[in-house]
């Protein structure tokens, strides 16, 4: 009878747990669905352009609202874990994610990138992060929106090949477009772990 009734209260105990954690993630989704837009749908392979650098494993850690590490931005999938697979083409960055909708980053709305030690609960060490910086688009009336997005490449060498590779596609637009464009639209923040690759 005593362990029917510890077998009952642990089960019930993993039930309590599953359930604050669905309803607390329920909350953060709907609290940044009126911050962030829904991401850009990904284009066809034959509209990606040439591959820049990859495809390459990596871990799609979350995205956060820019400039805080802490805020996940639980609207459209954007928070979830999960094993990806990365790619640089000439018009944009390609994260395929296993479980969920690919995330497609736009060449004209990546904003920076640079190496960082960690984001939204997940610490890894110096430079152990990829984090693109880039502009959500207006949609569906929500104002566009400056985010991050980590990323854990499944070797370490390849992280700083992919924030060269970012930054070679960003080199190639228009001298200082990027920049203009996001001082114009967005307030000045500085992600407070990003770092420059070495």
């Amino acid at each position: 009878m005593k362990i029917l009734a510890v077998v009952l209260m642990i089960a019930l105990a993993i039930f309590l747990v599953l359930y604050v954690t669905l309803i607390g993630r329920r909350r953060l989704a709907q609290r940044t669905t009126t911050v962030v837009p829904a991401p850009p749908v990904a284009p066809t392979a034959d509209s990606l352009g040439a591959v820049r650098f990859g495809p390459l494993e990596a871990v799609y850690v979350s995205t956060t609202l820019h400039g805080d590490w802490l805020a996940r931005v639980g609207a459209h999938g954007l928070g979830d874990r999960a094993h990806a697979v990365v790619s640089v083409h000439d018009q944009g960055v390609l994260i395929e994610r296993d479980g969920t909708a690919d995330l497609w980053l736009p060449v004209t709305e990546i904003r920076s990138t640079g190496l960082a030690p960690g984001m939204a609960g997940k610490y890894v060490g110096t430079d152990g992060l990829v984090v693109v910086t880039w502009a959500v688009p207006e949609a569906d009336g929500v104002s566009a929106a400056l985010v991050d997005t980590g990323l854990r490449t499944r070797r370490a060498e390849d992280r700083g090949g992919l924030v060269d590779a970012v930054r070679h596609l960003l080199a190639a637009q228009q001298p200082g477009q990027q920049a203009q464009h996001h001082e114009q639209q967005y307030p000045h923040q500085q992600y407070p772990h990003q770092q420059e690759a070495r």
